[in-house]
């Protein structure tokens, strides 16, 4: 256990959990073969060893209120962060919506900074949360009150803030100061987190979450994917060199909670992989102006012209370029139509929702997304058969029907025409760098009946091929190219379980779902009946031998 002022008060946990968030288990691994990442390899001959998959649901978003809540999309009826009044048209992103069921495991919970985990509607847990995870879910909170204060007085703020959702790639020094200052804040979530060991000592299950890789991830994936379009970019090796610092530092984190708890049964993990960024530019801004143009005949969105000489180059542009400049790639707000108002602002009012609260006091976090393109759209859907939903992962589409939203134009009779015209429009869409069509493939609702469709969820989902930066289409021409934002995205096919327990013998058993991961805590401590949870223990329908 870490130094205290009384050790033999201070009783190790029976659990300790570590999310990893954002680790990319290929990477780590090519990592661990060449020596970078000794505890984690240490971890690795010690565990059973779990690929993880996601499967669909890691296009949600929410891969750690599955985890939280312990509940499928299916169960939580719940397909994505980002929320559309079909009466007002509204669109936000929103946090934690459930109870965690670690509430209910019949035994003293201490967390620390895992997202979507709202302490609020908890009576038994204990920690901090909304400090510096990544996409947190939650606002910033903690009880008891007297270990909230001690801990923001020892530690105040988080401190690399600013690099959080970071897009340095057109910058070397940039992506060298997003490596260093998420590397310190790792060390300085390290001290906390044993710090909070020590000041809440009857712990049961400690359950903290690193989300830097996330973070470091999204920002500098391209400086170590070699097929990465902008792995020629003169920032690539700082951003591959910011990326392992990272990376050695959540191995420290990993090797010194280890050592603080070394008897306790240790599960490490991350819900899904990471990869190469194939949704940002496609998702947030070419869908929305694809299906625009198939509604209007005339584009929106104006890609300045020593962009367009060249349809399939990839952008390198100065730092402050790009998409900081976003706005500028659209008409100034009086040139819209008069009835959705006069500026950019009284529209974007009018649009989101407030920044907090919902209402009551339970309710879940909301964040507008007026920084999204896909939101200059928004004063138009209302005219359009269908509609691009701002979106962090894949583009959703919602169909305008007639019944649903407020001014619905489609008839629920052509609804099934309507969704195979989209298809259609959208598997003309060429990426000019591949010669090939843009869209891997469609995904539809679980529902058949359209008026049964969730608040959360798309009519039609659009998972992309490439990381394309412009499309071009026979009859609306070529739409882009625009630059890069994240690099890096949610594209790795699998993510890990490391679990270090006495029930279980080290070696490989192969892959499991991601949902699994909650009903093995339950069953590794005894605690309530997981029956109510997706998926199953990864102690079960194992014989205990790799």
């Amino acid at each position: 256990m870490a130094q205290s002022t009384a050790p033999d008060a201070v009783r190790q946990p029976r659990l300790v959990i570590i999310g990893l968030d954002g680790l990319e288990i290929r990477y780590a691994e090519r990592l661990m073969e060449r020596g970078e990442l000794p505890a984690l390899d240490a971890l690795r001959a010690r565990s059973a060893c779990f690929r993880l998959d996601h499967g669909p649901a890691q296009r949600t978003g929410l891969a750690w209120e599955h985890f939280a809540s312990g509940l499928s999309p299916a169960a939580a009826r719940r397909w994505s962060a980002v929320e559309l009044d079909p009466g007002t048209y509204k669109a936000w992103q929103e946090g934690a919506r459930f109870t965690p069921f670690l509430e209910h495991l019949g035994a003293r919970v201490t967390v620390f900074d895992a997202p979507y985990v709202d302490l609020r509607r908890t009576t038994e847990m204990r920690g901090v949360v909304g400090w510096g995870a990544h996409d947190p879910g939650t606002e910033p909170y903690g009880q008891p009150a007297e270990l909230a204060r001690s801990f923001q007085e020892r530690f105040g703020p988080y401190p690399a803030a600013e690099w959080t959702y970071a897009t340095p790639a057109y910058c070397a020094a940039t992506c060298e100061s997003m490596g260093r200052a998420l590397a310190a804040a790792v060390d300085r979530r390290l001290a906390a987190a044993l710090w909070m060991l020590e000041s809440v000592p009857d712990t049961d299950v400690f359950f903290v979450v690193t989300g830097e890789l996330h973070s470091a991830v999204e920002g500098l994936w391209h400086g170590v994917d070699p097929d990465h379009p902008l792995h020629a970019h003169p920032s690539a090796p700082a951003a591959a060199k910011a990326l392992l610092e990272v990376h050695r530092a959540v191995d420290r984190f990993v090797a010194r909670l280890a050592e603080a708890c070394s008897g306790c049964d240790l599960l490490a993990f991350a819900m899904g992989g990471m990869g190469t960024n194939t949704s940002d530019l496609q998702s947030m801004a070419l869908l929305p102006e694809v299906l625009f143009r198939d509604a209007f005949g005339r584009p929106l969105l104006q890609v300045p012209s020593d962009w367009t000489r060249s349809p399939d180059a990839v952008l390198h542009l100065d730092a402050q370029e790009g998409w900081n400049n976003a706005r500028s790639w659209f008409p100034a707000p009086e040139m819209r139509p008069a009835r959705f108002g006069r500026g950019l602002r009284r529209l974007v009012r009018r649009v989101l929702p407030p920044k907090t609260g919902s209402g009551t006091p339970l309710g879940p976090f909301r964040s507008p997304l007026n920084w999204q393109p896909t939101a200059r759209y928004a004063a138009w859907w209302s005219q359009m058969d269908a509609f691009a939903l701002p979106s962090f992962y894949d583009g959703r589409i919602r169909v305008n029907l007639r019944g649903r939203e407020r001014e619905g134009r489609v008839d629920p009779n052509e609804y099934p025409e309507t969704l195979e015209r989209l298809e259609s429009l959208l598997d003309e869409c060429i990426d000019p760098r591949t010669g090939k069509s843009a869209v891997a493939h469609f995904e539809r609702p679980a529902v058949d009946d359209p008026f049964a469709l969730d608040s959360s969820d798309a009519d039609l989902t659009v998972v992309w091929s490439s990381p394309a930066t412009a499309l071009i289409h026979p009859r609306y021409g070529t739409i882009g190219p625009l630059p890069y934002r994240r690099t890096g995205g949610h594209t790795g096919p699998h993510g890990i379980a490391y679990l270090a327990a006495s029930s279980i013998a080290p070696g490989n058993y192969g892959e499991r779902s991601s949902f699994d991961i909650a009903p093995t805590v339950v069953d590794l401590i005894g605690g309530c009946n997981a029956s109510a949870l997706s998926g199953r223990s990864l102690l079960r329908d194992t014989d205990g031998t790799a």
